[in-house]
């Protein structure tokens, strides 16, 4: 059965949602069969076994019923984990400046156990300075007032307290291409403070690994935009690969985001090894 100890409330609905999914298909049972048993359609359904919408512990139900689940104490345990899962995360009490495609991978971000990133216009979130993500916030966001661009520092301040847990501290495998290192962002001493600060995590943090993949790497595939794929220590749970855009995000799935895990590999394998990361950060420290 499901184990909720560890779990934040995504990645409870993630794990609620493959287990039903698992009881679904063991049954020969469609998609569309099942949304019907819970008035609803197989889109639903889809979105429900993925834990990207809320479950209703009725529907939860009438799904058990319909996958022949009768034992009293397992039904008890799924009504538990649903009522579980609804608790609301830190993030969704800042819903009204962030966008609800950017709550949902909050969630998801918020139960990793490892996370592995790719970015090429900045520093990886996770990884930002305070005065780095002031800048950064304050580009993206030129026209909200200030507490509205505080309230966003908050969140991006407070995201990165996963890395810093003293019990279950997610993992971190960033690899920076070098046009994020140089862009100056909040002038030279924003910089400077941000490139300082890189360096003492990639010597003094043993959860996370860094890595530059300078310009003399020459072209890759990932020059299209950020990539980041999320691992859950739920051994049940399929590794989320994450892509995000100007307005929105996409989860590719199957083969799509078999083809992003094959490029973070390639990535990896052509950027700067770690100690060489550390001392191409400290070489480019000087030119600010």
């Amino acid at each position: 059965m499901l184990d909720n100890r560890q779990a934040g409330p995504t990645a409870l609905r993630m794990q609620i949602g493959a287990r039903l999914r698992l009881m679904r298909e063991s049954k020969g049972i469609g998609r569309a069969e099942a949304g019907h048993a819970i008035g609803s359609s197989a889109s639903k359904m889809s979105r429900l076994e993925l834990g990207r919408q809320s479950f209703k512990i009725q529907d939860v139900l009438k799904l058990l019923d319909l996958y022949g689940v009768h034992d009293e104490e397992e039904r008890a345990a799924f009504a538990g984990l649903v009522q579980e899962a609804k608790k609301p995360g830190w993030w969704q009490g800042y819903g009204d400046v962030l966008p609800s495609w950017f709550e949902q991978y909050l969630g998801i971000e918020q139960s990793a156990r490892t996370i592995r990133t790719y970015e090429v216009q900045y520093i990886p979130g996770l990884l930002q300075t305070r005065e780095y993500a002031r800048a950064v916030i304050g580009l993206e966001h030129h026209d909200a007032p200030y507490d509205g661009l505080e309230r966003r520092l908050t969140v991006r301040m407070t995201r990165q307290e996963i890395l810093h847990r003293p019990v279950g501290a997610a993992r971190l495998w960033a690899v920076i291409d070098e046009a994020a290192l140089r862009r100056p962002f909040g002038g030279p001493d924003v910089m400077r403070g941000q490139l300082e600060h890189l360096i003492a995590v990639s010597e003094g943090m043993s959860n996370v690994r860094l890595q530059v993949l300078p310009f003399s790497a020459g072209g890759h595939v990932a020059l299209g935009g950020p990539i980041t794929i999320v691992r859950f220590a739920e051994h049940d749970l399929h590794d989320v690969t994450y892509l995000e855009q100007l307005t929105g995000a996409r989860y590719p799935e199957g083969d799509e985001a078999a083809r992003y895990h094959e490029i973070m590999d390639l990535l990896a394998i052509r950027a700067a090894r770690p100690a060489r990361t550390t001392a191409f950060l400290k070489d480019l420290l000087k030119d600010f």
